[in-house]
């Protein structure tokens, strides 16, 4: 196969799960081939900055943004591709705690042993939470962070709850989604698709963001415990 008919990938890991579905129909469907890279967004934008050569970019919208603006994103190409909220997991089997409301999430945080979340976007979004509910202090000492997904964490007994993105939980053996957080407090992380300004692969590349809009892409999208962009 020749290389204009290879593209690139980078992408966040919390869209692991989809896109390894993903791409192998890409793939089927385009004739193209496809190599992906998954890692932390903050690790990806830096590679970006940094020159790193790729095609699509798969990160949250405010990072892709802000690549626009710096010029490694081509104007006019990033894409909404799905919407994901933040839950709460506990172990499989292990009673599920109220999060009903703001004043019950904030109790099951406090009688929480320990807790796990992330160093990525939905770990600043946590760390931010528990400032805001006044508990940031109390729990510093029984805070896990990882860079792992943090239902693996939480299934390995290393923390008793965690929080991230629904659809990094849902693929974790051994750990359950207890439900989003409440209304008052979910945030949603727009995920969006962006083209390489130097890319030269620029036709797969757009081809590759139009087929996440195909109805059997947004099947799995939904799948994944996510909403279409």
């Amino acid at each position: 196969m020749s290389d204009a008919n290879q593209i690139k990938i980078l992408s966040g890991g919390a869209m692991k799960s989809l896109m390894v579905e993903v791409v192998p129909l890409f793939e089927r469907a385009s004739g193209a081939k496809v190599e992906i890279k998954f890692a932390l967004t903050s690790v990806l934008k830096k590679e970006i900055e940094d020159g790193a050569a790729f095609d699509v970019a798969l990160l949250p919208r405010p990072e892709l943004d802000a690549l626009v603006e710096a010029g490694k994103i081509a104007a006019g190409t990033p894409t909404d591709i799905t919407r994901s909220a933040v839950g709460l997991a506990v172990r499989a089997g292990a009673p599920q705690p109220d999060i009903g409301t703001v004043a019950a999430l904030r109790q099951t945080l406090q009688r929480a042993r320990t807790i796990g979340y992330s160093d990525g976007p939905s770990g600043a979004y946590i760390a931010d939470l528990l400032v805001r509910l006044g508990i940031a202090d109390e729990m510093k000492p029984k805070t896990r962070l990882t860079s792992r997904p943090v239902a693996e964490i939480v299934a390995e007994g290393e923390a008793e709850i965690g929080m991230q993105q629904i659809v990094a939980i849902l693929p974790v053996k051994g750990a359950e989604l207890v439900g989003p957080l409440p209304g008052e407090l979910r945030n949603i992380i727009v995920y969006a698709a962006g083209i390489s300004s130097s890319s030269r692969q620029s036709g797969s590349a757009h081809a590759l963001v139009a087929f996440m809009a195909a109805p059997e892409v947004v099947r799995m999208i939904r799948a994944k415990g996510m909403v279409p962009g």
